[in-house]
């Protein structure tokens, strides 16, 4: 498989090319807000790196979320377009699965909560069994809802680890695995090599309403 795999979920622009068994080709940089600046240029180099040109490509692979809003809807609309463009199908990858997955490939087969900061003292989270399927939905909550349902076998890996230690103490230092907040381009590959072909497009995955909101009061009236 041909794959370009496009993560703009959180701080990072990272951009990852797998052809067949060869170790991925990999572009990464923080960015902040710029990552629609960045992440055309960088799939642009990360191809030629490859040896490949997009029309070459079987499989375009984007994170959903959670993450920022406007990163989000950048990596997805780049990875839409150049599905339209060069008739690859387009896979959608969770945030949380990443993590999940960097996790597995560092401590092994194990189960994994996998947590993000979500703003206004709530967590983004998710569990994983240690074959790497769902042990239910990503949900936002707040830390002492995560930590209520820790099982002795699961370990953590995420930023939002840090939100746990003051409910759990020095356990949350023993079981985590990691405390990304980015997810790891390599991880995403393996990802994408390996979903199945989706039911349809990718969607951002929304899981609380966006800060900013419309000001009603400045809202001009239809006629």
């Amino acid at each position: 498989m041909r794959l370009i795999a496009i993560d703009t979920a959180l701080e990072a622009c990272s951009v990852g090319v797998v052809v067949g068994d060869r170790p991925p080709v990999t572009r990464s940089q923080i960015v902040g807000r710029g990552h629609a600046e960045s992440l055309m240029g960088m799939i642009e180099l990360a191809l030629a790196e490859a040896g490949l040109s997009a029309s070459d490509i079987d499989r375009i692979a984007v994170t959903v979320g959670p993450g920022s809003f406007t990163g989000l809807r950048i990596g997805i609309a780049a990875a839409r377009g150049l599905a339209l463009v060069t008739g690859a199908e387009a896979v959608g990858i969770g945030t949380l699965a990443v993590h999940a997955g960097e996790a597995r490939s560092i401590a092994g087969p194990v189960a994994v909560l996998a947590l993000l900061p979500a703003g206004r003292g709530k967590l983004y989270g998710q569990a994983f069994a240690p074959d790497g399927a769902e042990n239910g939905p990503a949900e936002v909550a707040a830390p002492e809802a995560f930590a209520a349902g820790i099982r002795a076998d699961t370990r953590l890996a995420g930023s939002g680890v840090d939100g746990l230690a003051a409910i759990i103490g020095d356990e949350a230092a023993r079981r985590t695995v990691h405390r990304r907040s980015a997810p790891d381009v390599v991880s995403l590959c393996r990802l994408a090599v390996r979903a199945p072909s989706p039911a349809g497009a990718p969607r951002p995955l929304y899981l609380r309403p966006p800060d900013a909101k419309p000001q009603d009061a400045a809202r001009i009236a239809r006629r």
